[in-house]
């Protein structure tokens, strides 16, 4: 099991730690709803830094990043990130990511924690034209400062203009006195915030720096349990659970980041899935009836017939109500759509809605 540089801050905070991507990750810290309505009310604090980083450089850099990815990277400005992901070779996904562009010839990709190795493999055998790779994952560290307080929390630690910032967009500068940080204006809350990249040398120096700048706006350390309710109430995927090597981006909603302006791998397939339409989809659904959705709950028509299954699924703490995401046969997929998820062998009835459930 491997630690994150501020390990021992969770533990003596009194986090629950449990395994995770092969990582001892704090999951609650005062318990998830408290967590949760914190990052959505005023700030939070996560630490991340499990999460892969690669550095990608030289003439041939964004090349490779565009036959790897869906996404269009030749958009990317200086300072700016693109969502993304790496399609494979039978109309899966290897990972879904973040990319940066430093300059016209570095980029960093965030890869997730469990895909780590996975996704350096995958984009090592693509690189034939000799760009610098580095993966960086273990002596970086990253922490995740999210809630609508977070600009004001996190001011007095920067010279950067935090208000200004735009979503998706990010700068290298100093913060708590240390230079060279990558602070970007991204997060998988919906609350908004930053997301801070640095060596793993100055964590425990940036991590009392934030808590101590934060005070006045009641910031807490947020475990991954949150982390989870927060993102499904936006209707974010988590790699694993509403994704994986076997569904397509088209059937998971994310044709938005799908660009057939330029070859990628198994772009062609992409693209006659796209036309041809698909036959099962990645939807939303609230219960209508008392059950929490869980995931590989089955999920069933009027008559019983298993239509799907469901992908996540909790009680959403912002909400009041239980949510899931799941696929379902593509007719079953319109707004307004009763279904059933069976719960112990019942069917508890529910209806299929827009992303985002929280709003």
């Amino acid at each position: 099991m491997r630690n994150t540089a501020l390990t021992e801050k969770h533990i003596a905070l009194g986090a629950k730690m449990v395994p995770f991507a092969g990582y001892n990750m704090p999951v609650t810290y005062e318990g998830i709803n408290a967590e949760h309505a914190t990052v959505r009310n005023s700030v939070g604090v996560f630490d991340v830094s499990h999460m892969g980083e690669f550095i990608l450089k030289g003439e041939n850099a964004l090349d490779l990043i565009q036959r790897v990815t869906s996404n269009d990277a030749s958009k990317l400005y200086d300072g700016k990130v693109q969502y993304s992901c790496l399609p494979n070779q039978d109309g899966g996904i290897v990972d879904d990511l973040l990319v940066y562009r430093i300059d016209e010839k570095t980029y960093m990709l965030v890869v997730n924690a469990s895909n780590i190795e996975k996704d350096w493999n995958w984009i090592k055998q693509f690189n034939n034209q000799n760009v610098e790779m580095h993966n960086i994952s273990e002596k970086t560290s990253l922490l995740a400062i999210q809630g609508p307080k977070a600009a004001d929390a996190l001011q007095s630690l920067t010279d950067v203009n935090l208000a200004s910032m735009e979503y998706y967009t990010f700068v290298k500068g100093t913060f708590a006195g240390v230079d060279n940080v990558v602070i970007s204006a991204t997060g998988y809350t919906g609350a908004g915030g930053f997301e801070i990249y640095f060596d793993n040398e100055h964590a425990d120096k940036i991590w009392d720096a934030i808590f101590e700048a934060g005070a006045a706006y009641n910031i807490k350390p947020i475990g991954l349990g949150a982390r989870d309710t927060l993102r499904l109430e936006m209707g974010f995927c988590l790699y694993g659970n509403d994704i994986d090597d076997t569904t397509s981006p088209i059937e998971a909603g994310l044709g938005w980041i799908t660009k057939f302006s330029k070859p990628f791998t198994n772009s062609d397939a992409l693209q006659a899935q796209k036309e041809a339409g698909i036959q099962k989809k990645l939807i939303g659904f609230e219960m209508i009836d008392r059950g929490i959705p869980r995931h590989d709950y089955e999920i069933a028509d009027a008559n019983g017939n298993i239509i799907g299954k469901v992908t996540s699924g909790t009680q959403a703490p912002s909400l009041q109500k239980a949510i899931g995401m799941g696929y379902v046969a593509k007719e079953f997929s319109q707004e307004g759509t009763e279904i059933f998820i069976n719960i112990r062998n019942t069917p508890i009835k529910a209806k299929v809605v827009k992303f985002p459930f929280y709003k």
